[in-house]
């Protein structure tokens, strides 16, 4: 178990509470909002929300946590699932960046969340002959030194040779060598979540589908929030010491709901992937290309590649950006222009639109605006924060936290979550070298048991006590066999999932891994989440015909020319959390 934290009490008396996120605590949270006090209330439910409840916690802080939709339900459950410093970075001179973003990485990987966050491999075919090798092995030296201790290998040079036995795929005119270097990836969404839970076990109140819908204020100082469930249409008023603004895309329109004027603007920037099988690039790395405009990955994941990114700048919907034809089409194009064998559309299993929130600049290209985050007390008792890598969520936070201490009573204990490991991090190294014991004890493949480790770590014990006397649940989930019943049933339970669509696409990755995109098992897993979550028949019609709607408006959006036609498909689907309103933080 995970150590206390010293400092304020936060909530009920005892430094570290349990952080099952499940229906059952719905009730209990609620009313904490309601008739507590807090040092801070966070807003968003992102990464960066998520690790500033999660250091305001471990700094003995009394916290709130607010998300309208679900956890990591933009942005952070929608990049390129990569824990990195960002090599194309050092090219803009942003060394600082860099560097920060490298020594997060090796954190992430050596103690905060090793089941997590895992080292991938990558090849950067050379093009040039005499200047491109020097240059890039240049770069790639800094990239390697930069973050001080390495827990991946250094950079390896190849021969034209070399580099087609390594990735096999590639037209033999594509390349006169390579470089081999490392990065590390997660899942994005279960990392986001992950952070959230440690935050809820250390004392925080994390509530999802708690829509902020207004502000509190006392003379000239922001005091606090007015909230509204969702899910039930109720309303209360969370007051506090100080609020975070931490929702991304939606700052802006947070700002203008608090009535205080903001010190910066977020320009939204539109980066689509799309996801194929694995066999269809012959591979024992990844890929990082040029393109006119930025870089291309090509991204190992499990038993896919994923394949992106583009970068437009999006004036739409913020919360269902759509990927049209021709932001797949010019992925296509880059990735085929180095494949022997070229991607098709039919290859194409799944395709997901995400937002980066970008400080507006001088630049109109948002490939070239800083990802340097910003943050500021712009009223008193208001603190906003933006911009920002995922990788670096973690020094967000703490500057976040920091920004609000004005507003703090008493002294601001400095930030400790360098040194705090996130559930199930714990004994994660130990299980993996019994998992085939712990395999044979409930009958299951090892490769099973470890894939499980990956995605859950030390808590791998309690997702499968679900499946105690319902051995049905330890079975894979039919049309989505990478997944056991039991991770679907553990996400509304544990993991705070309130609809099928938290399931499908955020707790499981279901949505993006199968070309149904979750349709075909879609009735199975609400079936399977309806006792947890009270579900009635009707209930469960309900949820299977709202997630259908919004795989068919996707996949139509996904064949329209420009954003404003694929924004009118998309758009045309109910929402799963019906009573959101404008704007949505």
């Amino acid at each position: 178990m995970l150590g206390g934290c010293s400092g304020r009490s936060p909530g009920r008396g005892t430094a570290v509470t349990e952080a099952k996120l499940g229906p059952e605590a719905r009730e209990e949270t609620w009313r904490r909002l309601g008739a507590e006090t807090f040092d801070l209330v966070v807003i968003g439910g992102g990464v960066v929300g998520a690790g500033t409840a999660l250091d305001a916690a471990t700094r003995g802080l009394r916290v709130a946590l607010v998300e309208a939709r679900d956890l990591a339900s933009g942005t952070s459950s929608r990049s390129s699932k990569l824990f990195h410093g960002g090599l194309r970075y050092l090219e803009q001179l942003e060394f600082g960046l860099v560097r920060e973003a490298l020594r997060e990485r090796e954190l992430m990987l050596t103690r905060i969340a090793p089941h997590l966050v895992k080292p991938v491999s990558f090849l950067y075919p050379l093009q040039h002959r005499l200047w491109e090798r020097p240059y890039t092995a240049a770069g790639l030296f800094l990239y390697d030194t930069m973050g001080g201790a390495r827990s991946v290998p250094g950079q390896k040079h190849l021969t034209r040779a070399g580099a087609l036995r390594l990735v096999p795929a590639l037209k033999r005119d594509a390349l006169i060598g390579g470089i081999r270097y490392y990065d590390s990836q997660a899942d994005d969404a279960r990392h986001t979540m992950t952070v959230a839970r440690t935050a809820a076990h250390y004392g925080a109140v994390v509530r999802t589908s708690t829509q902020v819908v207004g502000f509190l204020r006392e003379a000239d100082r922001i005091s606090g929030v007015r909230v509204r469930d969702v899910e039930d249409g109720r309303e209360t008023e969370v007051h506090a010491n100080a609020v975070i603004n931490c929702t991304g895309v939606w700052t802006d329109e947070l700002q203008r709901l608090s009535g205080s004027r903001g010190r910066f603007r977020v320009r939204s920037s539109k980066g689509v992937h799309i996801v194929v099988p694995r066999d269809r690039i012959v591979s024992e790395s990844g890929l990082i290309l040029r393109t006119e405009k930025s870089v291309l990955f090509v991204i190992p994941w499990r038993n896919h590649w994923i394949v992106g990114t583009t970068d437009t700048d999006w004036n739409l919907d913020l919360a269902h950006p759509a990927a049209t034809k021709n932001d797949i089409d010019y992925i296509l194009e880059h990735v085929n222009a180095v494949l022997a064998t070229p991607l098709t559309h039919d290859d194409i299993e799944g395709v997901y639109a995400g937002l980066r929130p970008l400080l507006a600049g001088e630049s109109e290209e948002t490939s070239k605006l800083s990802r340097e985050h910003a943050v500021a007390r712009v009223a008193p008792g208001l603190v906003a924060i933006a911009g920002g890598k995922y990788t670096t969520y973690r020094v967000m936070a703490a500057d976040a936290v920091d920004a609000a201490a004005p507003d703090l009573p008493g002294r601001l204990q400095p930030s400790i979550t360098d040194k705090v490991p996130l559930l199930g991090a714990d004994g994660y190294h130990a299980l993996v070298n019994q998992a085939d014991h712990l395999a044979a004890q409930h009958g299951l493949h090892p490769y099973r048991v470890r894939h499980l480790l990956d995605r859950y770590g030390s808590l791998v014990h309690e997702v499968l006590a679900l499946g105690d006397g319902k051995p049905e649940l330890l079975r894979p989930i039919e049309h989505a066999p990478d997944y056991l019943g039991v991770e679907a049933v553990y996400a509304a339970s544990h993991e705070g999932a309130l609809h099928l669509e938290d399931v499908l696409a955020r707790r499981t990755r279901i949505s993006i891994e199968y070309p149904h995109r979750g349709v075909d098992c879609a009735e199975a897993v609400a079936r399977m989440v309806a006792d947890v979550l009270g579900w009635s028949e009707e209930t469960v019609r309900h949820e299977v015909e709202v997630y259908t709607a919004r795989v068919a408006a996707e996949r139509d959006s996904q064949t329209q020319p420009s954003d404003e036609a694929a924004h009118e498909r998309r758009s045309s689907a109910p929402e799963a959390r019906a009573r959101l309103t404008a704007p949505v933080g």
